[in-house]
């Protein structure tokens, strides 16, 4: 198969490229390269089954022959998308059309990657396909929750009116190697923090909770969802569910360093819960997790280490 993966230089559409290419197919993977970094993708360059170009997917481009589009293109960091708000929301909704375009022209299949952040700050617990969230309109953090609840109720307009083969999955947060050390979420700010001596910086009171998907799980969800006929949405995240003190306590264990803390006022919005219910992938897709925390970490960290060095 050959598969188009936007944004692919990207943390997950990294990890996703080099299953793929490893799973013997041929991947084209666009990346304008606001946040995505080459380096992610260089030892793939090599490989003659794997195709790079440097693109912004809202202007129009010709892929080729394509079997199927991941859609991963977006800003995902909260550092970045507050710097690049008309860019995420770009990306969303104009990106997202001309993606849903492509795979109606070339009658593929398209797995749009959106996010538990549609949820918004729950007054549901666990997270459930069918709740409708409880979202900011004109937050700050809005340029990305809005572009990711447009681009879905966009595909699944095409879903409906011109029958294009969709599948929408709802990521919950996800780490693991080919993250941007500088991005300022909290998996990479503790382990460099932590890797660096210096104190782990926790927002609030450290209470709110998380759910912490290792990337080759969330990569898996995303493949079995392409092989699918479910349009979705469907939740892809770990259900063991961590406040963000036990979080900050794991790694300061896992790399033998004092547990030192300093607090800063909880950003606007912030969710105070999240957890999926991913009951949905385990019938649908036959998916479920399978790293553990402290398994993931310990790959993380030891990523991470390297990649500072």
């Amino acid at each position: 198969m050959r598969y188009l993966i936007t944004g692919g230089a990207g943390f997950i559409g990294a990890n996703l490229a080099h299953q793929l290419v490893e799973e013997g197919n041929e991947i084209l993977v666009v990346d304008n390269l606001i946040t995505g970094r080459h380096s992610n993708i260089e030892d793939l360059v090599r490989n003659s089954r794997f195709e790079f170009k440097r693109q912004d997917i809202i202007e129009i481009f010709d892929p080729g022959d394509i079997d199927g589009i991941y859609h991963l293109a977006s800003i995902g960091s909260v550092y970045h998308y507050l710097n690049n708000p008309i860019e995420t929301m770009r990306v969303g909704s104009i990106g997202t059309e001309r993606m849903l375009e492509l795979a109606r022209e070339r009658n593929c299949r398209l797995v749009f990657s959106s996010t538990s952040e549609v949820y918004g700050s729950p007054l549901v617990h666990p997270q459930v396909e069918d709740y409708w969230g409880n979202v900011n309109p004109v937050g700050i953090r809005s340029v990305y929750d809005e572009s990711k609840r447009y681009a879905e109720a966009l595909t699944m307009a095409y879903y409906r009116k011109y029958r294009v083969d969709v599948g929408i999955a709802r990521i919950f947060n996800t780490y693991g190697p080919y993250m941007d050390p500088d991005d300022r979420r909290v998996m990479p700010n503790f382990i460099t923090q932590a890797l660096s001596g210096k104190p782990l910086t926790i927002y609030g009171d450290g209470s709110q909770t998380r759910s912490f998907c290792y990337v080759d799980d969330t990569v898996g969800g995303l493949i079995k969802l392409m092989e699918s006929n479910c349009p979705g949405p469907v939740n892809i995240g770990n259900p063991d569910e961590y406040s963000i003190k036990e979080l900050a306590d794991t790694i300061s264990a896992l790399l033998g360093v004092p547990g030192k803390y300093e607090y800063e006022e909880l950003p606007e919005d912030d969710p105070l819960k999240r957890k999926p219910d991913i009951s949905l992938a385990k019938s649908v897709l036959g998916w479920t997790p399978g790293v553990s925390l402290r398994e993931g970490l310990e790959k993380t960290i030891k990523w991470f280490r390297k990649e500072l060095q």
